[in-house]
């Protein structure tokens, strides 16, 4: 780290001048000096010449300004000693042996060099809280600095390397600074440097110029100033939408409250572990600034489903009608409500830099990926100019064959069935196709509502044989209504009533219903149904049982069975075909992120099986895990 440019006078002077006791510490001075006067040139040799080796070019500069210094590192290094004070530190713990154990079979150049540390270093400190600071003349770089450790004897971790003498005392300076940045009397020139630095990044940010903004705000929050942090904290949130970061005091800001509030809270409403749960929570959040009975509101509206993230003016006005686009399916056409509103989003507060409220929005929130995060820090906002990103990809693959598809982290499916209603609203469907009385519930997790709904020996009512399904109801992008099952694990019944003539009623309707297809010692086993009706009279259907297909009514040639399901080819190819086609011939498809992950709205159908009629044996079995 050769720089000629650097002054170890000026840097030390200012380190001296800036000097103030460390929070914990009684009865200082604020005077205090950290440092010597400089040892001279014939000193430096001297030691040079004691030790058998030439120092590091930044250590031999420091000791010329200065003849060891202060530190002040809590609970580690507290003063650096002179050029007199050098000594080889020799292994006194026999460190090399219990490092070399741990070198394994491969080891990396870094565990190489860090294993052969402690018998070739220097060690330079006077004071310390049973700590070392190491110089490693065997981790050295082009410009001929060593590599400094500093090694916490009591820790027992790895020690922390830092690349030369100068970036050391570079830490520990910035350290200096981070220890003391929450007191209100700290301020001197290097804090308002910062802090201007921080000013200047969040009008970048506010810009969409965020890279160039990371920098400025990195060395901000290594100094500690609480602007870097803040704002750092809301860019990685966005870019990383599934983490739980600590807001700070930023969320007790009444101007901010609304939209830190309840990201804040997310963890604790999720029912994530925390040490004290709620009580400790709401106790951390209380002595912040935050009322009790804003928390307890945020923390219950969240576990109920019921929050909302609602900002005023435009923005606010963009949200809602966002979000009853996501609520029916089509999670795309609401995030490009959301992107074309963003420039219009303002700012609550100076220390917030994106509409962050929205990743609590039990609705909205899943729209925002990573990708979609840095697509909001890149656009111009909150009255500040600058070029739009080029838009992110939309998320919904198109058509169905998604469905038989493994994505990470996303939910699949391994059988399903679902209803469609061409033009219809889906808030008609329960009265369509619903058991009698049935409503729509409000937006929930399908899947968990599907497998804990009663099952028919636990309803009054309702006959063993019935199969009364719970379906996700939404709309897709070609506008059909749906209703959909992907969560229960029934098999297509030789009794099934395909439900497409009370849903056709008011127009076309569609039925599929596709269990797994899986190989057997008896063959190959699964089943696909199609069925099309229209004004109440079905019009044709579709059923593939193992190799055998049943047919009834004109089929559009493209869902020809002979075409779809060939004797040589997997079974799944056959579905997958059949999905393609019922995308092609009558636009049919279903919105992936909203099925997997967000919320939509439910009822229970009427049943999909029929009576059995005379001679028909049915059964019903139930399976219960009793504990000795």
């Amino acid at each position: 780290m050769s720089d000629e440019s650097f002054n170890w006078h000026d840097f030390l002077r200012r380190w001296q001048d800036e000097w103030v006791p460390h929070p914990d510490a009684e009865g200082e001075e604020s005077a205090t000096p950290l440092g010597e006067p400089g040892a001279d040139a014939t000193a430096i040799v001297a030691a040079e010449k004691h030790l058998g080796v030439r120092l590091p070019p930044s250590y031999r500069e420091f000791l010329a300004a200065s003849d060891g210094w202060v530190v002040e590192q809590p609970a580690a290094i507290h003063r650096l000693g002179g050029a007199a004070d050098i000594q080889w530190f020799g292994d006194p713990h026999a460190m090399t042996a219990l490092y070399e154990e741990r070198l394994g079979e491969e080891p990396s150049a870094e565990e190489v060099l860090l294993a052969g540390m402690w018998r070739r270093a220097l060690r330079l400190e006077t004071e310390s809280d049973a700590s070392h600071a190491l110089l490693d003349p065997g981790d050295l770089d082009e410009d001929g600095e060593w590599a400094l450790y500093v090694y916490k004897g009591w820790s027992g971790e790895v020690p922390d390397r830092h690349p030369s003498f100068r970036a050391y005392m570079e830490a520990m300076y910035r350290g200096f600074h981070s220890e003391r940045a929450g007191s209100p009397a700290f301020v001197n020139a290097t804090t308002r440097a910062q802090d201007a630095r921080v000013e200047s990044a969040r009008r970048l940010v506010l810009r969409g110029r965020y890279e160039e903004a990371v920098p400025l705000l990195e060395e901000a929050r290594s100094f500690g100033r609480p602007g870097g942090r803040a704002l750092l904290d809301q860019m990685g949130h966005l870019m990383a939408p599934g983490t739980s970061p600590d807001y700070g005091f930023l969320a007790a800001d009444p101007r901010c409250l609304p939209e830190v509030l309840p990201v804040q809270a997310l963890p604790s409403a999720r029912g994530e572990w925390r040490p004290g749960g709620d009580d400790h929570w709401l106790g951390t959040m209380t002595a912040r600034g935050v009322p009790r009975e804003a928390l307890e509101t945020v923390l219950s509206s969240l576990r109920d489903g019921t929050h909302r993230y609602a900002p005023p003016g435009p923005w606010g006005r963009a949200v809602a009608e966002a979000r009853e686009s996501a609520r029916w399916g089509p999670t795309d056409a609401a995030w490009r409500i959301l992107r074309e509103a963003l420039p219009l989003w303002e700012a609550p507060g100076p220390s917030l830099i994106a509409p962050v409220g929205l990743l609590a929005d039990p609705l909205l929130g899943v729209l925002v990926t990573p990708e979609r995060g840095r697509e909001i820090l890149a656009t111009p906002r909150a009255g500040e100019s600058g070029p739009a990103p080029e838009p992110v990809p939309d998320l919904d693959p198109p058509g169905l064959v998604w469905l038989t598809e493994a994505v990470a982290h996303q939910q699949s499916f391994d059988g399903f069935r679902c209803v469609w209603v061409e033009g219809a609203d889906p808030a008609r469907l329960p009265a369509l196709i619903g058991e009698e009385g049935a409503e729509l519930s409000g937006p929930v997790d399908a899947r968990t509502t599907s497998w804990r709904a009663p099952r028919p020996h636990q309803r009054e009512g309702v006959e063993l044989w019935e199969d009364r399904a719970v379906v996700a109801v939404g709309r897709t992008a070609e506008a059909w209504a749906f209703a959909f099952d992907g969560y229960a694990s029934a098999r297509l019944s030789p009794m099934f009533r395909s439900p497409v003539a009370a849903a056709s009623a008011s127009g076309r309707a569609v039925a599929v219903w596709c269990d797994p297809w899986r190989r057997s010692p008896g063959g190959r086993t699964g089943a696909f149904h199609l069925s099309v009706a229209e004004d109440g009279e079905e019009l044709c259907s579709l059923t593939v049982r193992g190799a055998e297909a049943e047919c009834s009514g004109a089929l559009p040639e493209a869902l020809d069975p002979a075409r779809l399901f060939r004797p040589e080819d997997r079974a799944e190819e056959g579905v997958r075909r059949a999905l393609r086609a019922l995308h092609t011939a009558l636009g049919l498809s279903l919105p992936r992120l909203a099925l997997t992950r967000s919320r939509l709205r439910t009822f229970t159908t009427r049943s999909w099986t029929r009576a059995p009629r005379e001679g028909e044996g049915h059964a019903y079995l139930r399976f219960e895990r009793h504990r000795p």
